[in-house]
This record gives C-alpha cells, sequence and structure tokens, in this order.
C-alpha cells in the first residue's frame, strides 16, 4: 500500500547502540528509503508518546520503566504495530521456555513417513539450591552443554560450554542457574532460520564436531578439565574445526517454513532466529531438533537482508492499514 500511494511509512527504533551499528546499516537505510520507509532514532529517555508519529516501532530495550512506555503508546496507538510485545519476549528470554513452542509444532503433511519430524534435545535446570541433588540423578547423558537460564544477549547469558564429565560439570556450577542440554551428534552443521514475519531465510553454519570419535584432536585437549567453554572454541586452529559443509543437504523448503510459520504463532514474535540441527544418528536424516530460539538476531549477516527486512515492514504496515479499514 505504502508503495503505491508514495506515503512515507515512518519506521521508529529503540536499540542499543552496538545494535544500531549492527542493524541500522547505510545499505538498509537507502534500500528502504528508495521503498517509502525511513527510520526514525527513539529517545528512550524521552517520553515515547511524544515523540514520532510513527507506522510502526521496534525496539531491542528492556527494562520495566521502557515496558511500560510501550504499553501506554499502544493503548493510545492501537493501530501502530509494536514489534515485539515485551512479555513475548521475555519468555524467549529463558531457555526453558523458549522451547515451549517446539511441542506445539504440527507437521506440514500427514504422511509421517515423508515429513521430516522436529523436537528439542533432552534437557533439565540447575538452580543453585537443589545442585547437587538434581546432578546425583541428571537424567541426562555426557556431553552437554551447559547454558545461562538467561537469554537476553548480555554477556553472562553468553557464557557456555561443553561439559563432557562430572569433573567438568563441578566446574560450571558457578553459573548457576544453567540449563543442561544434551548433545546431539548433527555431522558438524548448524542451520539458522532467520524470521521476520513471512519473510524466512535457512543458512548452514560450522558447528562442533559429532562426538563419536573420542580420539579428535578437538576434544583431547580439554579432557582432563571436563569442560571447554564456548569462548576457546574461536581460539582453536582451524584445521581442528575444519568441516566440508558445502555439499550438505539444505533441510526442505516447506519444512522449514512450517516451523518458522509454527514459531512466529507459538511465540507471538515476529523477529527472531532459531538454530536447528539434523540428528546424524537417525537413518534418512529425517530427525530434526530445535536447541535455541534468540530474538531480534543480526539480520546483518544475511545476503540481501535489506529487502528482507524491508518486506518486513511494509507486510506489517500494510496489515496494520487493512484492518483499520475493515474495522
Amino acid at each position: 500500500m505504502a508503495e503505491q500511494n508514495n506515503e512515507i511509512i515512518s519506521v521508529g527504533y529503540a536499540l542499543p547502540s552496538k545494535k544500531v551499528d549492527s542493524f541500522i546499516k547505510p545499505s538498509l537505510v537507502s534500500y528502504a528509503k528508495t521503498r517509502g520507509i525511513d527510520f526514525i532514532p527513539i529517545d528512550i529517555d524521552q517520553p515515547l508518546l511524544q515523540q514520532g508519529p510513527f507506522h510502526c516501532v521496534i525496539h531491542k530495550v528492556y527494562g520495566d520503566d521502557w515496558n511500560r512506555e510501550l504499553l501506554d503508546f499502544k493503548a493510545r496507538n492501537p493501530n501502530v504495530p509494536v514489534i515485539d510485545s515485551p512479555a513475548a519476549i521475555q519468555r524467549l528470554h529463558n531457555r526453558i521456555s523458549m522451547l515451549d513452542a517446539v511441542k506445539n509444532l504440527k507437521p506440514a503433511s500427514s504422511d509421517a513417513a515423508l515429513t521430516p519430524s522436529v523436537g528439542t534435545p533432552n534437557q533439565i535446570l540447575l538452580s543453585e539450591e537443589d545442585y547437587d541433588e538434581k546432578v546425583a540423578n541428571l537424567g541426562v547423558k555426557f556431553p552437554l552443554i551447559a547454558k545461562p537460564l538467561i537469554a537476553n544477549g548480555s554477556l553472562n547469558s553468553h557464557q557456555m560450554s561443553v561439559v563432557f564429565n562430572n569433573n567438568g560439570l563441578k566446574k560450571v556450577r558457578e553459573f548457576a542457574p544453567i540449563v543442561l542440554q544434551e548433545f546431539v551428534n548433527h555431522g558438524g552443521v548448524l542451520f539458522k532460520i532467520y524470521v521476520a514475519g513471512e519473510n524466512v531465510r535457512c543458512v548452514q553454519r560450522k558447528s562442533l564436531p559429532d562426538f563419536n570419535d573420542s580420539d579428535h584432536p578437538f576434544f583431547l585437549q580439554f579432557e582432563e578439565e571436563g569442560f571447554m567453554p564456548f569462548a576457546q572454541i574461536s581460539n582453536l586452529a582451524t584445521t581442528e574445526m575444519q568441516q566440508e559443509i558445502d555439499n550438505i543437504e539444505m533441510p526442505p523448503l516447506d519444512f522449514v517454513n512450517n516451523l518458522a510459520k509454527g514459531l512466529r504463532e507459538g511465540t507471538d514474535i515476529n523477529l527472531f532466529n532459531f538454530d536447528l540441527i539434523r540428528d546424524s544418528s537417525v537413518s534418512g536424516g529425517n530427525r530434526y531438533l530445535i536447541i535455541d530460539i534468540n530474538y531480534f538476531p543480526g539480520f546483518a549477516k544475511l545476503p540481501g537482508f535489506e529487502e528482507m527486512l524491508t518486506d518486513f515492514f511494509l507486510d506489517v504496515v500494510h496489515r496494520s492499514s487493512s484492518a483499520v479499514e475493515k474495522a
């Protein structure tokens, strides 16, 4: 609609400075402008209601004061989309609740033999209070991925480790509460699916090698310590992490789009990505697992992200305008 009547669409953004640098790229600003979109910075130290007007608001700012600003703004401007609601974002900040939506995903086809299945790895939550009791009865198998419970993009939320044994488990206790997620062999390849509304892109990334080779030099150097911080992965020689992924088969497009749609509806979130792995222990490569969902990720890493995000903003505003006209 905006492109047809030459209306300028104002997208207000409230983002931390690092996110502004990584998202509000000159290439995005320039491309969006050719299609009738202007990006307007929001001053979070000033009342939101006194700024604008906006056709859409995006944000990655957290805190009770900001949440109240958004709720007040939405109450006064019910037809202006706010991407996304603080309550929905909060669920993604918890590594237990973030995967709840996966349980309700439905297959795209009724033919179970042809449709890939999807789930999540086994995992448990360890708090400082019940740590000893739960460790004695883990119910999950080594190796484990230890992740802080809170996943809000802070430095602490990225303090993840691979835990090989009980000795390593003792050393990650200081990060409790933590989520212990069973590591599933997946051929050293991870699929990242980026979602902006109905716009979906899937890319592949190198990941940890499979753990069925206990003599792999990648693991031997951490055997005595019992755990390996993720931060050390980037310090390893590239030959130790080298995996040939150029010929890896991508997940079926219909399957990916169906997952994205189901997660978008289940989380009530529009801007996110999720990490998908293919369980290499299952013959036929027809079993996938979702291991993480991230709010408002680094879209600029995607080639052509400018068109993807511009299409998303146009869709959001067009649907909002259409709903007002029908009311």
